[in-house]
């Protein structure tokens, strides 16, 4: 097994980078591969042209005849660009994407082929897919799958496939994916939104949710990478003793992007811009080998799906660049992970950022309209709102280095506080001409001035407001958008459905102005939420003392994290927003704490692989070749050896005893395990495995580091951190 380390090593040395040509500017090729407008307009009637466009923008139906006309025009696209298959790309509970290809082929009576795509194999298909998770809602064989088109996401061709976005319902209607919540709660944020907005201009009769997310990854030599077990069969590394040198030096953060690094990125960027994904940013992260990439802002389940998209297109051009790439949020101690802050706001059909400020003291009010109903909103529902970044591998980033801890909270910054507080003194009911004057002058008329300085400069907030949006941060790397984006879009509708519900209320029975009437109720919304706001430190004892004290849900594991999904309150929001029934939410949680159990399960058995066949047979090894010394010392210095094989004792004595302990924990690991899966309820299994089988992991991990660093180098057989963080 040592020799592959070292083979590893030799082949990552002789690496060389491709040179990847810019073709053109970056504009002239972006959704070159995407049916999007411009090829609607040339390959559609105006009749289907106008009702796609009605689809996306109103959510109107399109019946059979448009639905063929549309698949004609998408085929001789799709044709035109060489494709020869075609699928229905969905959003299985997996949390990954997943795709069955069917050839523009069929053979007519008289034996002829021809290609065939109608209206029938775009809006709806049946690929059963019965292996995927589901949660208990497909578990009789009647309940078959469907993936049925989303228009608001427009096909693309990848490869050589032209690809549908679309959603995947049971037979019954129930969600089997992440996109159709997503969507229901796209609409349940607009209609609510739209609402809000008009009070303040009537035009507004859209609502779009935004979203920009910012990817981080690290890049691994492929053949280093290949030569570790955990990375191939988790993601990250189980054991490994820390480099001396990690991030300490802040030496590779936004440092020159190394050559190889940087043909990936080209390459990466140069398929990504085909495929409409609008990437503009990349740069090193903190820790050694590990970047980011984010793009433009784009409405959110398009960006969605460009996410999950970027993440097929990532490895498979890291493999064509000898690269691994891990999304594993943690797949390294000691140095930072990885996340994936979501970036969100509201915009208007009218072009209006609704969390940005304005020029006017009635344009702030709106933004203090919808920026104090979030935080009311995040502080109503924080726990649910944990509850959408809760997986396995991010219960090792959060609360470690820079990552947010599990204790929701929102940083807004003391400028924006001290407007709150100012807002939180308004006089019950009508204000006073003084008091108007005094508000829209002096307080809310001063916002774009604050904002102007308003950096966030506190990096470890769950939610923070930075400047134009709200940034959630405890977003694992691996996570589907999809998940926190329903979540957080359901809680702000909820939200502001109340809202306008309480200001109606004081409008029409009260004979309140509707800029005191809005007033009003922020005003106590203030007053409500004010435990949810938090400017300092959230890793401290202290804090977690506080927020014990504000009465602030601290669930620092996934098992703990999934339990409010199906919470009466919970089941109440989501069947008032007709975003998900309890039969769903029963199903996601299950299939969350399945898939929770599953990788705890196999990381468990890889552990296990390793310490028996590789650290325990290396560290025989060198014991061994010490005891042929101690021997041979003895041989010629008779008695006295004792005093010259003092060190080589003192280490046969250290690796036997770190020997005994590693398989003491590991055998106790694997009982544990079968003792675990022997439990009835997936709650308790999912329990026993966070519980009794997780703590041995790091456990064995203490050991076999202390193993690594006594046995000779040439001899340990499992790549070290050094190896894998610092190969350029």
């Amino acid at each position: 097994m040592s020799n592959t380390r070292f083979e590893a090593l030799a082949e990552s040395r002789k690496r060389t980078h491709p040179n990847i040509e810019e073709t053109g500017r970056r504009s002239e090729l972006f959704g070159k591969n995407v049916f999007n407008e411009d090829r609607m307009l040339q390959f559609l009637t105006k009749e289907a042209y106008d009702k796609v466009k009605s689809a996306i923008f109103q959510g109107s139906k399109i019946d059979r005849k448009i639905a063929d006309q549309v698949a004609e025009g998408m085929k001789a696209w799709a044709l035109s660009m060489g494709a020869t298959h075609y699928t229905h790309w969905f959003q299985p509970l997996t949390g990954s994407t997943a795709e069955k290809h069917d050839a523009f082929f069929d053979i007519l009576p008289d034996g002829k082929a021809m290609e065939k795509f109608g209206g029938a194999q775009l809006v709806q298909q049946e690929p059963d897919a019965s292996s995927f998770p589901s949660g208990g809602i497909r578990n009789t064989f009647e309940a078959r799958g469907y993936t049925a088109w989303d228009p608001t996401s427009p096909a693309f061709i990848y490869k050589t496939t032209l690809c549908i976005p679309t959603i995947f319902v049971a037979y019954t209607g129930e969600a089997l994916d992440n996109k159709a919540p997503l969507l229901r709660a796209l609409h349940a944020v607009d209609e609510a939104a739209t609402g809000v907005a008009q009070f303040f201009d009537k035009n507004v009769r859209k609502v779009y949710a935004t979203l920009g997310w910012e990817q981080e990854y690290f890049l691994l030599d492929k053949s280093l990478a290949q030569s570790r077990l955990d990375i191939v069969m988790t993601g990250r590394t189980l054991v490994g003793n820390p480099a001396a040198k990690g991030q300490q030096l802040d030496d590779h953060y936004f440092g020159v992007i190394p050559a190889r690094v940087l043909s990936f990125m080209s390459d990466l960027e140069k398929q990504c811009t085909k495929l409409g994904i609008p990437v503009k940013t990349r740069h090193n992260e903190v820790a050694p080998n590990q970047f980011e990439l984010a793009p433009v802002f784009e409405e959110a389940n398009l960006s969605v799906d460009h996410n999950l998209l970027l993440m097929d297109v990532m490895e498979e051009v890291a493999d064509r660049h000898n690269f691994r790439v891990l999304f594993h949020e943690k797949p390294f101690a000691g140095v930072n992970g990885s996340g994936k802050h979501n970036n969100w706001s509201l915009a208007t059909d009218t072009g209006v950022n609704l969390l940005s400020p304005g020029s006017t003291p009635m344009k702030n009010l709106q933004f203090l309209t919808f920026f104090i109903n979030t935080i009311k909103a995040v502080d109503t529902y924080e726990e649910l709102l944990r509850s959408s970044i809760a997986s396995a591998s991010n219960d090792h980033r959060l609360g470690a280095n820079e990552a947010p801890p599990s204790i929701i909270s929102i940083f807004i910054g003391a400028q924006l506080s001290d407007v709150l507080d100012e807002l939180e003194g308004v006089s019950k009911g009508k204000l006073s001409p003084e008091e108007k004057t005094e508000l829209k002058l002096n307080v809310v008329g001063k916002i774009p001035e604050i904002l102007l300085d308003n950096t966030d400069r506190n990096r470890t907030s769950p939610f923070a407001f930075t400047g134009n949006k709200f940034e959630m941060r405890g977003v694992g790397a691996k996570t589907n958008c999809a998940k926190p984006m329903t979540i957080l879009n359901t809680i702000v509708a909820k939200q502001l459905t109340n809202f306008k519900k309480e200001v109606d209320a004081l409008i029409d029975k009260k004979s309140l102005k509707k800029d005191e009437a809005v007033f009003n109720v922020l005003r106590e919304y203030i007053k409500t939420s004010k435990r949810i706001r938090f400017d300092g430190d959230g890793y401290g004892m202290e804090w977690q003392d506080e927020a014990r004290r504000r009465k602030l849900s601290n669930n620092k594991n996934t098992p703990e994290a999934l339990q409010v999904l199906t919470s009466k309150e919970s089941v109440a929001l989501f069947k008032d927003m007709d975003v998900m029934s309890e039969v769903e939410l029963k199903a996601h949680q299950e299939v969350e704490l399945e898939a929770y159990i599953l990788h705890l399960q196999i990381e468990g058995r890889v552990l296990g692989e390793m310490v028996y066949n590789h650290i325990i047979p290396a560290a025989l090894r060198y014991q061994n070749l010490l005891l042929e010394n101690v021997k041979g010392l003895k041989e010629v210095y008779g008695a006295a050896y004792n005093k010259v094989a003092e060190s080589q004792l003192n280490i046969l004595e250290q690796i036997g005893e770190h020997m005994i302990e590693i398989k003491k924990q590991t055998d106790e690991m694997t009982a544990a395990r079968r003792r675990a899966n022997a439990l009835s309820t997936i709650n308790k299994k999912a329990q026993a495995y966070c519980n009794n089988v997780k703590p041995h992991f790091d456990a064995i991990r203490e050991q076999s580091n202390k193993l690594e660093k006594l046995i000779s180098d040439d001899l340990w057989p499992l790549t070290k951190y050094r190896e894998l963080l610092f190969a350029k």
